[in-house]
């Protein structure tokens, strides 16, 4: 089997273990986060505003269907009803690692549909940290990217007997990507979350946008132990930091950093407790690909319409008619949470 049917069989694998919940028993800690409320809003229901600006496009809501998938033939219908309901409700889209597109011209309609479906919607492309900034540059041309993610899993592929090994250059390499890009750099874990060491060292080499990728969503380390034949016990499948504490350790450095808060997030109310806490867009991944196999783009496009209503029913309830006063309202943090921003002495407004 060469490389490129072997990306291709690999990325069958983890949407099917996905949608198994594989390792999915992990909070992202937002049940921590309590939003006070407010019993005299002074607001009504029509005057809350979802609007806000990303990376230079205007969107209905802070909200990104974020990296899922693309490179295999079968995945190329998922990607289009993703962009389907992305531009429906306005919201931003990124595709999944790009890499096989970049290997096969063959497959790299994977990927394009998303741009065919929604042109002028905000898209994302996605490929490894560890990519040339020649790939870079293949991965936005190819969908016409307005923004392109560099993934770090660190984990994922150490985990993998076909993964990566060597990571020293990998800050220097993100680096040098920053200064040649044609478009904005996210920075993006894919659930094992962002620490405070890690985002400075991203900012110092001139990241400003950072996807924390937490851990409580799709757990990677338990579907790369299933894969393996025979598969084996994996002790590293609650390895991680979980999206609220990330979010939170990132914030805490006080950063004109904007951050993107992903993992395990599937309600309107995590949606707006992420904002709350720091995060300029919300993303939604694994939620959404399970809701669509399962259920189909209808059901995906109704389930998206009660997330973005009762962000708004929740901002509400705490006083906010915008982002910009929902990060002013008042939070109280208990339990596992409190712990973290304790003994990690975060500093937290």
């Amino acid at each position: 089997m060469n490389k490129v049917e072997l990306r291709a069989n690999r990325k069958l694998d983890h949407l099917k273990l996905s949608l198994e919940e594989v390792g999915n028993n992990l909070s992202n800690w937002f049940e921590n986060v309590i939003l006070v409320h407010q019993a005299l809003p002074e607001l009504n229901f029509d005057e809350i505003d979802l609007t806000c600006n990303w990376l230079g496009k205007n969107l209905a809501a802070p909200i990104l269907i974020n990296a899922i998938t693309g490179g295999a033939k079968a995945t190329k219908q998922i990607n289009a009803s993703l962009a389907k309901v992305a531009k429906k409700y306005g919201l931003a889209m990124a595709v999944g690692s790009q890499t096989s597109g970049i290997e096969d011209g063959s497959i790299q309609e994977t990927y394009q549909v998303a741009r065919e479906e929604n042109p002028d919607g905000l898209l994302l492309a996605n490929v490894s940290a560890l990519s040339t900034v020649e790939e870079v540059f293949q991965a936005v041309e190819m969908i016409q990217a307005d923004g392109v993610q560099l993934h770090l899993n660190v984990l994922q592929e150490l985990l993998m007997p076909e993964g990566d090994r060597e990571f020293k250059s990998l800050l220097d390499n993100i680096a040098e990507i920053v200064k040649q890009s044609p478009v904005p750099v996210i920075i993006k874990e894919v659930g094992s979350g962002i620490s405070k060491e890690v985002a400075l060292k991203l900012y110092n080499k001139g990241i400003t946008n950072i996807d924390v990728g937490g851990c409580g969503g799709t757990n990677f380390a338990a579907i790369e132990a299933l894969r393996h034949r025979p598969p084996r016990s994996n002790i590293f499948n609650t390895w991680g930091i979980p999206t609220a504490a990330s979010l939170l350790e990132v914030k805490s450095l006080n950063l004109p950093v904007h951050i993107t808060a992903t993992g395990g997030i599937k309600t309107g109310l995590e949606v707006c407790k992420a904002l709350r806490l720091g995060a300029d867009i919300v993303g939604i991944a694994g939620y959404c690909l399970k809701i669509l196999l399962r259920h189909g783009e209808s059901q995906l496009s109704e389930e998206l319409d009660h997330i973005i209503n009762d962000l708004k029913i929740a901002m509400l309830l705490c006083g906010a008619k915008n982002t910009t006063q929902l990060s002013r309202v008042p939070v109280v943090y208990t339990g596992d949470l409190l712990c973290w921003i304790k003994q990690r002495n975060l500093t937290i407004d």
